[in-house]
């Protein structure tokens, strides 16, 4: 039995064509230290945060010509059987499922509206050895323009309980929220959410494919915005309060997407979900 329950987010990796740069990158922006790279897993590399197991990067595989992207993967109890649940629900199995030594077994899947995800049944690998704090994991959302797609597919997959966000009628002010087609996924009940789902509008450029955006943990967030400029990175939203903290979408020098999050600087009533 996993550790991490079914369905929820337990690791997170990228590839980096220069990986000594995006180490240094995130070293700066998020703190992050680096272990030794395993040359017998294609050079994969894990990320501390306080001694603590928090991500990973790699080189992409030879003649692979992969765009830098993150990678977040799901718990699973059973690689196979999931990707079994990803096919029958209309995903693509990108890599089917794979033993990573003693470590455990992944897979890599694309839901049906295009974003790309992971799965992973822990060996010896649970996971996250840290999250929720400043240097690690926080939250993911999937974007998505065809949340009709990606609503079905997740919840078949998963064993996920749903709640869509209530944007209000009160006509008076949260214009964010007015119109947001926002929902949240839970395991265990209500009170354990585990992954967002946001409709992207018109805001985000046709050629932006859907997404997993993931949200890492940061002291202060305008700093790290502030530190991710200055080494080439870009800022593409934000930054920005909300009551769940204040955060920012940015893009590392390589391109890949990523978020950060100050979850003690909150503003706002906490929106209201059913």
């Amino acid at each position: 039995m996993a550790e991490f329950p079914e369905g929820t987010p337990c690791w997170v990796d990228a590839m980096f064509t220069d990986v000594e740069a995006a180490k240094e990158f995130y070293a700066d922006v998020l703190g992050w230290t680096f272990g030794e790279a395993s040359s017998e897993y294609g050079n994969y590399t894990q990320a501390y945060s306080d001694g603590k197991a928090v991500a990973a990067v790699v080189p992409p595989m030879p003649g692979a010509d992969a765009p830098s992207q993150w990678c977040l993967y799901f718990a699973s109890d059973d690689a196979t059987a999931t990707a079994e649940k990803i096919k029958a629900a209309g995903g693509t199995l990108m890599m089917e499922p794979m033993r990573v030594g003693t470590f455990g077994t992944m897979a890599i899947a694309k839901e049906p509206s295009g974003a790309v995800f992971g799965v992973w049944q822990p060996g010896e690998h649970k996971g996250f050895e840290k999250l929720g704090e400043a240097g690690s994991y926080a939250w993911a959302e999937v974007y998505t323009r065809e949340p009709g797609k990606a609503d079905p597919f997740l919840e078949r997959v998963f064993p996920y309980e749903s709640r869509q966000m209530d944007t209000g009628g009160s006509g008076s002010g949260d214009q964010a929220a007015a119109g947001m087609d926002f929902k949240v996924f839970s395991v265990g009940g209500a009170d354990h959410p585990v992954l967002g789902r946001m409709k992207m509008g018109e805001e985000f450029p046709p050629q932006v494919p859907s997404y997993v955006q993931v949200y890492f943990g940061v002291p202060n967030c305008d700093l790290a915005v502030e530190k991710t400029k200055a080494r080439g990175g870009q800022l593409y939203f934000g930054p920005m309060d909300s009551p769940f903290g204040r955060f920012a979408a940015l893009g590392d020098p390589q391109g890949a997407a990523f978020a950060v999050i100050d979850m003690d600087t909150r503003v706002g009533e906490m929106p209201k979900f059913s």
